[in-house]
């Protein structure tokens, strides 16, 4: 086998510019699946980390009106209990669900200010001392809300860089004090999350999509909430998961558990269920791309084409050789397999500078279009071994026509 493969690279690099022609196909298609398919789920990996953030995998419950969640300035709703202790527990008891916090979250336009300046639009949310760990955040100046602050009802509050910025323009917060409707609360720290993640931003749906998050959030202890806004206002629910692939049922046993305690046609608590959005574009995202996925696959069946015209060449060029081999004693299967491994290694060798070439393309398309690549290695292997497959099916007729060439007439051959 040693002693083919060694022939076999002898006979390429003895026609250097007639090989090269022959792999071009298997080059060409090779070179456009691992691009594709690199773009895919490089594609694929950004949705994902755009929808969910940087590895942050954490559902957040709430009570939605219709399909919007609901706005509690417009008033406590009727037959909407609190959440229970029982509930609680059951929460923590879900499979996969590492941290769970409730919070109360209200977006307001004119209730917070530092001096004159105001926090338009920003959310103000009333958490307990689990909330950070379960929400992915981490205090980067300052302290958190502990659980003596819940206690002894401090008003004391978190901001994070947005809200810091907006209202203290660059300044150090720490110590200083803010009016939530007429309630001052000091800033006791500033948070951000574990990573940072900066959301990539092209449409206007995009904008949209990510606006809230930028407008800025002010964290106050629950237990001070109802000296801002109302009693007894039901609490949203936030769980943070083991694992991405485990956020969509854990956020759907969340939903079971809070909505099992009443019964309304106009309100239900829903898990913002990041993942399944991330399914969905990524399946639109990856049925655009399967057509290319189609045509880069009729190149390499044209390679194919290719090895098995330039190997029946071969056999006639190589006849009188075909019959001195056959005429010292040569057994079919040895003349079979050497021309199926010279049709392997010609086309495994297109796969490998098509691989070669297939990440530079990605990196390049990368470069100029901005456009996210992963290198998919499991892809790269599978086309080297696809490129292999090719030149042991097309390689089959011209190997079983120089197997079965007759050795006398091989020879009269000129």
């Amino acid at each position: 086998m040693i002693e083919n493969i060694r022939l076999s690279f002898r006979g390429i690099l003895s026609h250097k510019l007639r090989s090269f022609l022959t792999m071009l196909g298997i080059i060409i298609g090779i070179a456009a699946i691992i691009a594709i398919v690199s773009t895919i789920q490089g594609t694929n990996e950004q949705i994902q980390k755009n929808l969910i953030g940087s590895g942050v995998n954490n559902v957040t419950v709430s009570l939605n009106s219709g399909d919007w969640v609901y706005d509690f300035s417009a008033g406590i709703p009727d037959g909407i209990p609190v959440i229970s202790e029982e509930q609680t527990e059951q929460l923590r008891n879900i499979d996969h669900a590492e941290s769970v916090s409730l919070f109360h979250s209200r977006q307001d336009y004119d209730g917070v200010y530092h001096l004159s300046t105001s926090l338009s639009g920003g959310y103000v949310l009333g958490i307990d001392s689990t909330y950070l760990d379960a929400a992915g955040l981490t205090v980067r100046r300052g302290r958190g809300i502990s659980a003596d602050d819940l206690l002894k009802f401090r008003k004391v509050c978190l901001l994070d860089n947005d809200s810091s910025t907006s209202l203290f323009q660059g300044e150090n917060p720490i110590g200083s004090t803010i009016e939530i409707h007429g309630e001052p609360f000091t800033v006791a720290g500033i948070v951000t999350d574990k990573e940072v993640f900066e959301p990539t931003i092209k449409t206007v749906n995009d904008y949209y999509t990510y606006s809230s998050d930028r407008s800025g959030k002010i964290y106050i202890p629950s237990t001070v909430w109802p000296a801002v806004y109302q009693y007894d206002e039901p609490e949203s629910v936030i769980i943070r998961a083991d694992r991405t692939e485990n956020m969509t049922a854990i956020g759907r046993a969340a939903e079971t558990i809070l909505n099992d305690t009443f019964s309304s046609e106009e309100f239900s608590y829903k898990a913002q269920d990041l993942m399944e959005q991330a399914r969905q574009i990524q399946q639109l995202s990856e049925s655009t791309n399967t057509m290319l996925l189609w045509i880069a696959a009729i190149s390499l069946l044209v390679g194919g084409i290719g090895v098995m015209n330039i190997m029946l060449v071969s056999v006639t060029e190589r006849t009188s050789e075909i019959g001195l081999k056959k005429a010292i004693g040569a057994p079919k299967r040895a003349i079979l397999i050497q021309f199926l491994t010279e049709a392997v290694v010609l086309t495994s060798t297109g796969g490998l500078l098509g691989v070669i070439t297939g990440i530079i393309l990605a990196e390049l398309i990368s470069q100029l279009n901005g456009t996210p690549v992963a290198i998919s290695v499991p892809a790269s292997v599978f086309a080297v071994l696809f490129s292999m497959a090719i030149g042991i099916i097309f390689g089959i007729l011209p190997s079983h026509k120089a197997a079965n060439l007759d050795p006398i007439e091989a020879l009269r051959h000129e």
